[in-house]
């Protein structure tokens, strides 16, 4: 908190001059120390280069071996659906708690949760885990992004939880069920591993994929998804940690 002293009014005729007084002026903070200023000439401005892309959380590799990245908290509710393996959402649950966020399950498979959220956060309750209907508002902010993540098989009834800023939903499909078109309809964006050729035509249908990409999905590796909206699409593979692996295994489809 920085300080600066006014002069008090001028003494009247006779009384002793007062002493200046100080003042608090909030919203400001200490000086730092006077350093010389970073003169650089107009013709090495071509030289400088900063490194920026994308931030968010590391998800995989993508076909060029670069790192994934996907934006998984904004200042607006954000929604995701994967038609895939609990094995992929884990990592992702996982790498959301290690940026600082709090992750809130849930799902109907305690049993397959419950381990994850025990070794996560070095015994903070970064991850907790909730029994279907039984989530409540999980108060997200800017300061404290949170992931919703809805394991509720192929048929998830819709959340009881409000949109709210900084909170993104991941509902994960085990495969494609009667309602699959309208949740995947609804959602920001989407990842399918791999599935059944009728799964494949279904989804290429919702996500205006081209042929090539319909006819790849039902031969991807467990390891693999393809993250798409109907504008962009790209196949990201999922590398686990070692810690992660001690937690998870290794990649699997089905659980």
């Amino acid at each position: 908190m920085a300080y600066q002293t006014y002069p008090a009014p001028g003494p009247q005729h006779g009384a002793e001059r007062p002493r200046a007084r100080s003042r608090i002026l909030p919203g400001f903070g200490l000086r730092g120390p006077r350093r010389e200023k970073h003169v650089l000439d107009a013709a090495d401005l071509g030289a400088l280069a900063f490194p920026v892309g994308d931030d968010g959380v590391v998800i995989g590799v993508d076909p060029q071996g670069l790192p994934a990245v996907l934006g998984l908290f904004r200042p607006s509710a954000y929604d995701l659906v994967l038609v895939g393996g609990v094995w992929t959402a884990q990592v992702i649950a996982l790498r959301a708690a290690a940026i600082g966020a709090r992750v809130a399950v849930e799902t109907a498979r305690g049993q397959l949760w419950g381990p994850l959220a025990q070794a996560a956060g070095g015994g903070q309750p970064c991850v907790t885990v909730h029994q279907v209907g039984r989530l409540g508002p999980q108060g997200a902010s800017v300061a404290s992004p949170v992931l919703v993540v809805r394991d509720l098989g192929a048929r998830p009834p819709r959340s009881r939880l409000s949109a709210a800023p900084w909170q993104t939903t991941l509902t994960l499909l085990p495969y494609l069920g009667p309602n699959a078109a309208r949740v995947l309809n609804a959602a920001d964006l989407v990842g399918v591993q791999r599935v059944s050729p009728q799964e494949a035509e279904l989804t290429g249908r919702v996500l205006s994929l081209p042929p090539e990409d319909v006819a790849s999905l039902p031969t991807l590796g467990d390891d693999l998804t393809l993250w798409a909206t109907r504008m962009r699409r790209q196949y990201v593979r999922a590398v686990a940690g070692q810690a992660e692996q001690q937690v998870l295994g290794g990649p699997r489809r089905m659980d």
